[in-house]
C-alpha cells in the first residue's frame, strides 16, 4: 500500500507538467477597443427629402387600431405634461374617426449638463407623428429645431444644418464635433427613449 502511494506521489508532477500549456504559445488576448460615441455616428441622423426624419415601426401582434390609438393619445398627451416640457407642446391631431393618426407639436428643455453653478441646456422642438393600423405603429419625429442659450444671446439652430454627418461629426465622421456634437447626442438620446416607451406600451 506504502509503494502504490510513492508511486502514485511520483506520477502527480509529470501529469500537472502534461495539463500545462506554453504561455508563450497561446495566442495573445487582443482587447477590442470600442467607441463609446459608435451609435452616433455616420447614418445615425436620417435625412428624408432634405429633412432630419427619425422613424420606426413598432409590431404591436393581436392589438387593434382602436387599442393602439388609445395608447398612443394617451402617451403622447401625458408627454406633454411633463416636467421638462413648455406649456406650447400638445397635441394638434387626433384622428378619433378612424383611429389612425395623432399628431403633437412639443418644445421641451434638453439638458447638456447640469451641475452647481453650471447649466447647459437648449429648448428642443419636434414634431411626432403617430400613424396607427391593426397590429403596428409607425413613429415619425421630425421638425426638429432648436433655440439655445436663450437667457443672454438666443441663438435657432436647424437640425438640417446642425447634427445631420456633415455638421454633426468631424471630417473622417469618427468623432461628433466639438460644438454641435452634444446636440446630435442628447437628440439621438431623446428620440431613443421615446421609441422605446412607446414600444413597450405597445406589447
Amino acid at each position: 500500500m506504502k509503494k502504490l502511494l510513492i508511486a502514485m506521489l511520483m506520477t502527480m508532477p509529470m501529469v500537472a507538467a502534461m495539463a500545462q500549456d506554453n504561455t508563450w504559445e497561446q495566442p495573445e488576448k487582443q482587447e477590442v477597443k470600442t467607441n463609446p460615441d459608435q451609435k452616433y455616428l455616420a447614418g445615425a441622423v436620417p435625412v428624408v427629402n432634405n429633412r432630419v426624419q427619425f422613424e420606426t415601426t413598432i409590431k404591436a401582434p393581436g392589438k387593434t387600431k382602436a387599442q393602439l390609438y388609445d395608447i398612443v393619445l394617451k402617451q403622447m398627451e401625458k408627454m406633454t405634461k411633463e416636467e421638462n416640457q413648455f406649456e406650447q407642446s400638445r397635441v394638434v391631431l387626433a384622428d378619433t374617426a378612424k383611429n389612425e393618426q395623432v399628431v403633437a407639436n412639443y418644445q421641451e428643455w434638453l439638458v447638456f449638463k447640469n451641475k452647481p453653478l453650471s447649466l447647459d441646456r437648449t429648448r428642443l422642438f419636434f414634431t411626432l407623428v403617430a400613424n396607427i393600423k391593426d397590429g403596428e405603429l409607425q413613429l415619425i419625429m421630425t421638425r426638429i429645431h432648436y433655440l439655445y442659450d436663450e437667457e443672454r444671446q438666443p441663438m435657432t439652430y436647424q437640425a438640417e444644418e446642425w447634427i445631420t454627418d456633415r455638421y454633426g461629426l468631424n471630417k473622417k465622421q469618427t468623432k461628433l464635433s466639438r460644438v454641435s456634437g452634444k446636440f446630435r447626442r442628447k437628440t439621438i438620446d431623446r428620440k431613443d427613449y421615446i421609441f422605446q416607451k412607446f414600444a413597450q406600451l405597445c406589447k
